[in-house]
């Protein structure tokens, strides 16, 4: 049986550069390997497996011979090009927001729904946000035993959520503020310190500093006053673990960490369940670490799971107050396991 060749669309961005350096960590399982980004991009060269490859520009004759593209470019570019590659015989797995919500297109997580992939018929995988996948391998777990009603949810996420420009305009202003050891401590003195060091926020991928700081407002706000990552959160859920009327209340933050989200979970179920219980059943998934002993400080942070691939669960407690609840703290690489894994 001949190996499938892969097209890597958005192959020189943030998400694009850990796909290509989990492709060179493992066994090599593909064909072919095609590199394609913008024309900006078009003619670099970057090592797969030994191999310099060339980096194409995208068009439609790009995707001639493939079998399998994964896209990662914003969601006006999946839009157009992700059907071009369906209608060329390519199964097109897409890590933008273009096609979660379409009825026609399963949204697949591995651990828990990959019999939806099965079943796609305009050729086109899903994959969530970085966001709903840092706690959906555990919340699959916990739901397929004691069945979740209710989720509420505080995201912490990382820069690199917005991309290259994130990462980049953090490392930016940490370098900034350090040259101001007042710099927080009075009001929006972190804002004059960046303005002082040719760092305006007219030029941040932001409205506020993000040194020093923390932004409750990831994504563009909508109707109701919920951000586009709130939303996410709430209708992703209900999606891949098929629970249409699930109760979701999220507040998304984004925080100055350069990799990796962290997620306050308090999920409520329809059975009894204990805290030892879920511990005993997240410690058998595959996907997941669990880091659960706060009385010796072990629990996940971001510094700790950047460039790790599973999920890592701590805090592990049952509610006081709400029956059949249990609260826990989930982080996960966003790049790594929120984005370029899962696709």
């Amino acid at each position: 049986m001949s190996k499938p060749n892969l097209a890597l669309v958005g192959a020189t961005g943030a998400v694009g550069t850990v796909m290509i350096d989990i492709i060179n960590s493992r066994e090599n399982i593909w064909g072919e390997i095609r590199l394609i980004a913008s024309a900006r991009s078009a003619g670099k060269k970057i090592q797969v497996h030994g191999q310099d490859l060339t980096v194409v520009e995208l068009s439609e004759d790009a995707f001639n011979g493939m079998d399998i593209a994964m896209f990662d470019v914003p969601d006006e570019v999946s839009e157009i090009w992700a059907p071009i590659a369906a209608a060329k015989g390519v199964v097109a797995v897409d890590n933008s927001a273009a096609f979660r919500m379409n009825p026609e297109v399963p949204l697949v997580v591995p651990e828990v729904n990959p019999f939806a992939a099965k079943s796609r018929p305009l050729g086109i995988i899903a994959n969530p946000n970085c966001t709903t996948l840092t706690m959906m391998a555990a919340l699959g777990a916990l739901h397929n035993k004691w069945k979740l009603t209710e989720l509420v949810v505080a995201s912490y996420q990382a820069v690199s959520g917005a991309g290259t420009p994130g990462i980049d305009r953090l490392a930016a202003e940490i370098a900034a503020v350090a040259t101001n050891a007042e710099a927080g401590l009075t009001t929006d003195s972190v804002t004059n310190t960046l303005e002082a060091n040719s760092l305006p926020l007219s030029d941040s991928p932001w409205a506020q500093p993000i040194a020093l700081n923390v932004i409750p407002a990831a994504g563009g706000f909508k109707d109701g006053g919920h951000t586009s990552e709130e939303l996410k959160v709430r209708n992703e859920s209900r999606k891949i673990l098929g629970i249409s009327d699930l109760k979701v209340a999220a507040t998304c933050v984004r925080v100055p960490v350069q990799v990796s989200h962290s997620l306050a979970v308090h999920a409520t179920f329809a059975n009894a369940l204990s805290a030892s219980e879920v511990r005993e059943l997240l410690e058998a998934q595959p996907t997941v670490v669990v880091m659960d002993d706060p009385a010796n400080d072990v629990y996940p942070t971001p510094q700790h799971v950047a460039g790790q691939d599973p999920t890592f669960v701590g805090r592990i407690r049952q509610s006081e107050d709400f029956p059949n609840t249990i609260g826990l703290f989930a982080v996960g690489d966003n790049l790594r396991k929120g984005a370029a894994l899962n696709t």
